[in-house]
């Protein structure tokens, strides 16, 4: 599948790039990118949360009342889960929300994103660029010439480049990252996907290893 290569300024450079039918014109498999977008949100999570269990608890350890006979639960001390001020029962405890996912299926996620992307129009190839100074204003620039204004843009770039991040930090809309860190959540996040033409080489190198 041949698309047309855009430069910063919107306009089409009459260049054309093929894009892989195995990483971009793939069938997308629905649950691999389930389980892809669980896997990276789980590994957000801070898993800190903590709640005291009864033997954390410090309270007298004296039964307040009789075993029988009170017509209601056998409460045993004041640290009972049963009163206001008492522990918790199976509450949280700090852990690592991570798991596994094979490389292969994170791949094969990546890949259904990137298709569902091309479906939807929402891939964008352009021409190699630099800024030579961190400015919002330019950043805005180029998107609006893409005409991607009204969307979540995302640009891939080939490696960090100082300048085109910061100058896209302040747009809230808007999020740059790099072929190599490219994940399944974050194109699905994305409106509109901006690919430099290094980006897509790279992608296509990565995802067909």
């Amino acid at each position: 599948m041949e698309v047309s290569v855009y430069n910063i300024k919107g306009e089409d450079t009459g260049k054309k790039v093929t894009l892989d039918e195995s990483v971009f014109g793939i069938e997308p498999n629905d649950h691999v990118i389930y389980l892809a977008v669980k896997h990276y949100l789980a590994a957000q999570r801070q898993g800190t949360a903590k709640s005291k269990e009864r033997s954390e608890i410090s309270g007298s350890t004296r039964k307040l009342g009789r075993q029988k006979g009170a017509a209601g639960a056998r409460r045993g001390d004041i640290n009972s889960p049963l009163l206001v001020g008492g522990a918790r029962v199976f509450g949280p405890k700090p852990r690592d929300y991570r798991f596994k996912l094979n490389k292969k299926v994170n791949a094969l996620a990546r890949k259904s994103a990137l298709s569902y992307k091309v479906r939807e129009d929402a891939l964008v190839i352009l021409e190699d660029f630099t800024l030579e100074a961190p400015k919002t204003k330019d950043f805005i620039s180029i998107v609006n010439n893409l005409k991607v204004s009204d969307k979540k843009v995302l640009l891939v770039l080939p490696e960090t480049d100082k300048n085109v991040i910061l100058s896209a930090r302040n747009i809230q809309s808007a999020n740059v990252t790099i072929a190599s860190n490219l994940n399944t959540y974050n194109v699905l996040n994305a409106g509109v996907l901006l690919v430099t033409e290094k980006s897509l080489g790279m992608i296509t190198s990565i995802l067909n290893k």
